[in-house]
Parts: C-alpha cells; sequence; structure tokens
C-alpha cells in the first residue's frame, strides 16, 4: 500500500528510452474515489496540464515512477470531471472528514492505494491539527463503500467513527 504523499516529486520515466519526462505532482481522482491518473509538473506557466492516465503506469516504485513510453502522456483538457488530491479548487487534501450523523472525523492529510487494487483508493490519512496529530498521532480510515466528495466537506457513513485506527505502517 502506498501514500499519495510518497510518489509526489518522483520521476517519471519512459521504460522504452529511459528518458524522463517529468515529474509527478498530485493525483487525478474522479467522484467515485477512482485515482485516474498522475498530474505531471508543467515546465512552462501557459503550457497545458499534463498527466499519465492510471492505466498506463507500470510501476510506483521507491525512486520513481516507470511508464511505458512518451504516448501515455496526455493533455489534461477543460470540462473533466476530476479533482485533485493536493492542488487546484477542488482538491481533497484539507477537506474535513464528516458523518452523515454530524460527526468531523479529521482533515484529510493523505491518500492511500495499492496498485494490487487498482484504482480505489483505499483509506485516508486524517488530522485533528497539528498539537493533537503530535499528542495523539494521525488516524486511518478504511475507506467507506459509500463517500460524497463535497465542496466543503467529505460525507462518510455514520458507523466511520468506530472505524478509525492508529495510523498504519505499510512497507
Amino acid at each position: 500500500m502506498r501514500k499519495a504523499q510518497d510518489i509526489m516529486g518522483l520521476p517519471v520515466i519512459e521504460i522504452e528510452t529511459g528518458k524522463q519526462i517529468g515529474t509527478a505532482k498530485d493525483f487525478l481522482i474522479d467522484r467515485d474515489w477512482n485515482l485516474q491518473g498522475v498530474l505531471l509538473e508543467t515546465k512552462h506557466w501557459f503550457s497545458a496540464p499534463r498527466y499519465v492516465k492510471w492505466d498506463h503506469v507500470i510501476s510506483f516504485g521507491a525512486d520513481a515512477v516507470t511508464i511505458p513510453d512518451g504516448q501515455s502522456v496526455q493533455t489534461l483538457e477543460d470540462g473533466m470531471e476530476l479533482c485533485y488530491f493536493e492542488h487546484g479548487s477542488s482538491k481533497l487534501k484539507g477537506l474535513p472528514i464528516i458523518t452523515v450523523n454530524g460527526t468531523n472525523l479529521g482533515m484529510v492529510e493523505d491518500v492511500y492505494f495499492g496498485e494490487q487494487w487498482g484504482k480505489k483508493i483505499v483509506g485516508y490519512e486524517l488530522s485533528d491539527g497539528l498539537l493533537a496529530d503530535w499528542k495523539d498521532g494521525r488516524k486511518w480510515l478504511p475507506a467507506p463503500e459509500d463517500v460524497t466528495i463535497g465542496a466543503d466537506a467529505i460525507i462518510v457513513p455514520g458507523d466511520c467513527d468506530t472505524q478509525l485506527q492508529d495510523v498504519p505502517t505499510f512497507q
């Protein structure tokens, strides 16, 4: 299992040529919590954002993200209804997770995914703020089936407050 923030900043390498085609900047996520791609750093202010579709990623290694070739890179088009994990106006990081019962479970600090599970996010790392993180540590919430991404909060089922765990250590 991997954390999104562990991938950001890694070089994206074509295995066909060994050429670095960019650096992983962010993740693109659809409204059903499916990972759709890896956003690349833009080289110029006015250049169109580029990304690699999730299905084209060969591996998220410790030191690089590998893709087959340069044809795996797409231009992000206007009108694509995607959320960003960390950047943009519709970012998930920092959004509170609220149960349908009105309980605030914390703010999203990171998301976990597993290459063997396909595109789905499998869990969230939550923060209650710097002091609470320092004192009690962050919490981990396994991703529930029913999740709503809203403009100001992420809504989860009422029983999610009983599913909070200490942040696991994954290798």
